[in-house]
Parts: C-alpha cells; sequence; structure tokens
C-alpha cells in the first residue's frame, strides 16, 4: 500500500457495514457485555457485598455503556448522529430489549417450567434480533 493509499484510508470516513455483518457484530458485542455484565455482578455480590438487586443494576449499566460505545465505534460505524442522542436512543432500546426478556424469562420458568439458566439462555437469544433491529433503524440511522 502506498503512503497515498494508506492517507486516504485513515483520512476517508468508513463504509457501512452490511446488514448480516452488523448482525454478526452486535452478537459479538452483545456477548462481551452479558460476560462484563456477569462479572460486575459477580465482583459487586460476592467482593463488595451489594445487594444482588442492585448488583443487577450495576451489572447492566456497565454492560449497557460498554456496549453503546462498541457499537458505535465498531458495528454501526459510519451512520450519522450525535452520540449523547444515540446514547439515549440505545439505552431506551436496551432497556426494552431487557424488559421484553425479562417477562420471557419469567414465563418460561414460571408458566412453562424450565431451569433459570436455560430460559435466560433463550431469553437473550430471543431479545437479541429485537434489539439489532431497533438499534439500527433509530439509534444509528443511516445517513
Amino acid at each position: 500500500m502506498s503512503s497515498t493509499d494508506a492517507f486516504a484510508a485513515v483520512t476517508m470516513r468508513p463504509r457501512r457495514r452490511s446488514l448480516p455483518h452488523q448482525f454478526v457484530l452486535f452478537a459479538a458485542v452483545g456477548a462481551s457485555g452479558y460476560v462484563l455484565n456477569l462479572g460486575v455482578f459477580a465482583l459487586a455480590v460476592h467482593v463488595l457485598h451489594v445487594h444482588y438487586r442492585l448488583a443487577a443494576v450495576l451489572g447492566f449499566l456497565v454492560a449497557v455503556t460498554s456496549n453503546f460505545l462498541l457499537n458505535r465505534r465498531w458495528t454501526f460505524v459510519g451512520h450519522a448522529g450525535r452520540r449523547a442522542h444515540q446514547a439515549a436512543r440505545f439505552l431506551v432500546v436496551s432497556v426494552g430489549a431487557f424488559l421484553f426478556g425479562l417477562v420471557l424469562l419469567s414465563v418460561l420458568v414460571g408458566g412453562v417450567g424450565l431451569p433459570s439458566v436455560l430460559a435466560q439462555a433463550i431469553s437473550i437469544v430471543a431479545a437479541t434480533p429485537l434489539s439489532f433491529v431497533a438499534n439500527r433503524l433509530w439509534t444509528f440511522p443511516a445517513r
């Protein structure tokens, strides 16, 4: 690569990613957020002796912040919008997906009788496409 090509690559706006590519990146970011959420939760409960409900909120807040920053920088690169505006929308979508997953979790555990970990895994998988579509269309709309 010539120095001119390198300069052009750095100074040009990146192209938006394809829909399948974005979804894979969105899922990878979500997986990292899931691990981060559980890590913060475990640290808060077992090391800091925080009540589990407060620990869940702390884990969610850390993970949603990380997920927003990674999705804005990596998944939805090249999309227009102010950071604060996108952050507020991302939070609304994340809370909506969380509530959807919580309802589904409750139905799967209380109504169907599935083990809670399996039910949680199903609810996360079910909420991911909804969250992706809402974020792609509303939080990070195309220019």
